[in-house]
Parts: C-alpha cells; sequence; structure tokens
C-alpha cells in the first residue's frame, strides 16, 4: 500500500488578542446605545404614567387607583397597543409569548418603533409586564442592522450576544447577571475557544450597559429589608421548603399558559384581543389593589417596606392576583417581558410565608420565594440566583439560596416552560 500523503498543515489561528482587541469599541458602542435606549423607553413611559394615573385623575377629581379608573385606563392601554399591534409596520413584532430573553433572530429595524411604542404604552398603562423583552428584541435588531453593515464580514450571533448582554447589562445596573446569561446559553454551544474568550466582547458591552445605566440613574435592587448576618438551620429549613413551594406555584401559571394564550388568540382581531385583556387586567387590579399593576419593582420595594404590616390572607392574594396578571398579561399580546412581574410574584409568596411563621426571616422568606418564581417562568437557572440574591443584599443568603435551588430545580426542570414556539406549544 502506497504511504499516505502528508496532510496539509492548518491554517495558524489567530492569537485570541487579534481576534478580541477589535471587538471592543463594537461592544462599547452597543453598550452605551442599549442603555440610553432602556433609559430613553423607561423615562417616556414614566413621565406617561405619571399623567394616566396622577395628574389626569387630580384633574378630573377622582382617586388614581379607584377600581373604576384601574379598569378604564387597563382597557384604555389594550386599545391603544391593539392599534399599534394592527397598523405599526411589522405589528409591533412578533407573538410575545414566543419571545425569550434575547434568544430569538433579530426583526426587522421597521419593526422596533411600533415594538417600542406597544411596550411603553404597557409600562404606563400599568400592565403585568417588564421592559426587558421589548428593548432587548429591539436592541438586537438595531445592533445586527449597524454592525452588519459597519463590519459585513462578523458573524450574527456576535450583534446578537453584545446587543443581549448589554440590554441584561443595563437592566439589572451590573454586567454580572449578563456574564450569568451569556454563559449558560454558551454551555450549550460546543467549539475550541474558551468561555472567557467568548465572553470577552459581551462583558464589555454589558459593562458599558450598565455603567452608563449606573452613572445616569442609579439603580438599586435591594428592597433594604433586615439583613441575615448567621444564617441558621431553621433559615436552611425555610428556604428548602419556599424555595420548591414558589416553584409550584410559578408552575400553575406555566401549565396555564398555552390555553389562556391560545383562548385569546382564537379571538378575531388585535383590537378584540388586546382590549379585552386590558379590560380583565383592570378588573384584577379593581381585585388586588393599585400595587398588582406595572412591572412590580417599585411595588416590591413598597411591600418590603413593612413586612409585618399585612396579614398572611393579603398578601397571598397580592401573590395571586398578580400571577393571574401577569398570566393575561403575556397571553393576549402585550408586548413586555416577565422577569419583574415573577420578582413581585415571589417576594409577595416569601413574605406570605413569613406572615405565616413569623420565625421565618423576611430576607430568607423573600429571596427564596423570587428564586423559586424566576425558576419557575424563566428556567434560568443563575439569573435567578442573582436576582434572589440582590433583592436583599445579603452575602450570607446566598449559600442557602444555593442549597434551595437543587430541589426547587429538580420541580421544574423538564417541564413545560413559560415560553411558546410559533405553533402555541410550550418550549422545554
Amino acid at each position: 500500500m502506497a504511504p499516505d500523503a502528508p496532510s496539509a498543515p492548518s491554517p495558524p489561528l489567530p492569537t485570541p488578542v487579534r481576534v478580541l482587541l477589535p471587538q471592543i469599541v463594537p461592544a462599547l458602542l452597543i453598550g452605551v446605545g442599549a442603555s440610553l435606549l432602556l433609559l430613553g423607553v423607561s423615562e417616556i413611559a414614566e413621565l406617561f404614567k405619571d399623567v394616566l394615573w396622577e395628574a389626569l385623575p387630580d384633574t378630573l377629581g377622582i382617586g388614581g387607583f379607584s377600581s373604576l379608573w384601574m379598569i378604564t385606563i387597563l382597557t384604555a392601554t389594550g386599545v391603544a397597543v391593539g392599534l399599534v399591534v394592527w397598523k405599526a409596520p411589522g405589528h409591533a413584532g412578533p407573538d410575545p409569548a414566543t419571545m425569550g430573553l434575547g434568544d430569538e433572530a433579530p426583526v426587522s429595524p421597521v419593526v422596533v418603533p411600533g415594538l417600542l411604542v406597544a411596550a411603553a404604552l404597557g409600562l404606563a398603562g400599568g400592565v403585568s409586564l417588564g421592559p426587558e423583552n421589548p428593548i432587548i428584541a429591539a436592541n438586537i435588531a438595531l445592533a445586527y442592522w449597524l454592525g452588519s453593515r459597519a463590519q459585513p464580514v462578523a458573524p450574527a450571533a456576535l450583534w446578537v450576544s453584545l446587543a443581549s448582554a448589554a440590554t441584561i447589562g443595563a437592566l439589572f445596573g451590573t454586567p454580572v447577571a449578563a456574564a450569568l446569561v451569556i454563559s449558560e446559553a454558551l454551555a450549550r454551544r460546543p467549539g475550541d475557544r474558551s468561555l472567557w474568550d467568548r465572553l470577552f466582547a459581551p462583558l464589555v458591552a454589558a459593562g458599558a450597559g450598565a455603567t452608563t445605566t449606573a452613572l445616569i440613574a442609579h439603580p438599586t435592587f435591594d428592597i433594604s429589608l433586615p439583613p441575615v448576618t448567621y444564617p441558621g438551620w431553621a433559615d436552611l429549613l425555610a428556604s428548602l421548603v419556599i424555595a420548591p413551594a414558589a416553584a409550584l406555584f410559578g408552575l400553575v401559571a406555566v401549565y396555564a399558559f398555552p390555553f389562556v394564550h391560545a383562548a385569546f388568540r382564537r379571538l378575531p382581531h388585535p383590537m378584540v384581543m388586546l382590549p379585552l385583556g386590558g379590560l380583565t387586567l383592570g378588573l384584577l387590579g379593581a381585585l388586588g389593589g393599585h400595587l398588582t399593576l406595572f412591572k412590580g419593582l417599585d411595588e416590591v420595594k413598597e411591600i418590603a417596606a413593612d413586612p409585618d404590616g399585612r396579614g398572611a390572607g393579603a398578601v397571598a392574594a397580592l401573590a395571586a392576583v398578580k400571577l393571574a396578571a401577569l398570566l393575561v398579561a403575556a397571553s393576549c399580546g402585550f408586548r413586555g417581558g416577565r422577569i419583574f412581574p415573577a420578582v413581585f410574584i415571589g417576594a409577595a409568596f416569601g413574605l406570605c410565608a413569613h406572615a405565616l411563621v413569623p420565625a421565618v426571616h423576611p430576607a430568607v422568606g423573600v429571596a427564596s420565594g423570587v428564586l423559586g418564581l424566576l425558576l419557575a417562568i424563566t428556567r434560568q437557572g443563575w439569573i435567578s440566583l442573582f436576582t434572589a440574591a440582590v433583592l436583599v443584599a445579603s452575602p450570607a443568603v446566598l449559600a442557602l439560596l444555593c442549597i434551595a435551588s437543587l430541589p426547587a430545580w429538580l420541580i421544574v426542570t423538564g417541564r413545560p416552560q413559560m415560553q411558546l414556539d410559533t405553533s402555541g406549544a410550550p418550549l422545554r
């Protein structure tokens, strides 16, 4: 047999430094731009919120959070968002029930204005959704459109990862959250590059986005609960019970999601679907009170300001109504994300545990409840741990959460997600 011909030598791979250095400037620009877009939409929504819920009812001489006003404003918000979804180019983006945390293909730039308007209207009008999904989708679309023209040879995945990381960093005010989300996604992709090589540019973008937000808006997730200095056996037991119980509570909405979504999709037009959804949210707001409206982050701070001020039944009602509001808002076509409402629900769940068993430390209850709810709703392990930990700003709780996440994860893993494919079937 003839000897094998010598194989041609493989071309040398570029050194990591030569690959990474050119990514710094685009990452910085995307990070700052993503933060500014988030802050701009949030500021516009806050101004409009003040008009709808303070200035206008004061002028009319009625209560801003009276049942009639809540029903009226949320129904009107449904009408306004329905008009945008109906008439805006691209119908304000894809069905929000199919959207995850930056894992979808870039939409056309012409869709972005309608998507942002619909998101801002929902935020101002009291819809129980956060800004994360539409802002991430808008930033991905703009970063991909601009980046592919500036550097046509760069892969599309680069612009998607930079925009996602930048927006998550801006949302949470720290690049750590983005690093955790991106690393979880990268763990599913085989390749020969080291993890930190892959994370380099997204971390630059996330750092730029987080720093821009911190310098301009000074955000904080700390809800000022009494800290846990030295956790004991009772705290460990509480976290091991509350986190799985909260995960089970969240799965109620997850399992109901495809059915509620299908019921709304049977309606013939967005001008029927969204106003009906707004009316339902208004009725839920009248039932649960104004704390069950809006994205939920400011409302979490309000209920946490006096952890002993409400009985178990009252806090449980807040959690149940907010869960129903999240389910309806996510199903009927409002543009928004599910993380911030889930934080409110988890915090209320934890405070309910504290009200039932006063020996449960409120910080342990809130952190464990948020952990379990986020695991059920998002199926993002790292971001659930991170968010639960930063809410209570108590490093001692982190060890408890790491342990409590294990039984909670056993409950949610393999279950349907609160995200659907284009046919309406839940993802797993």
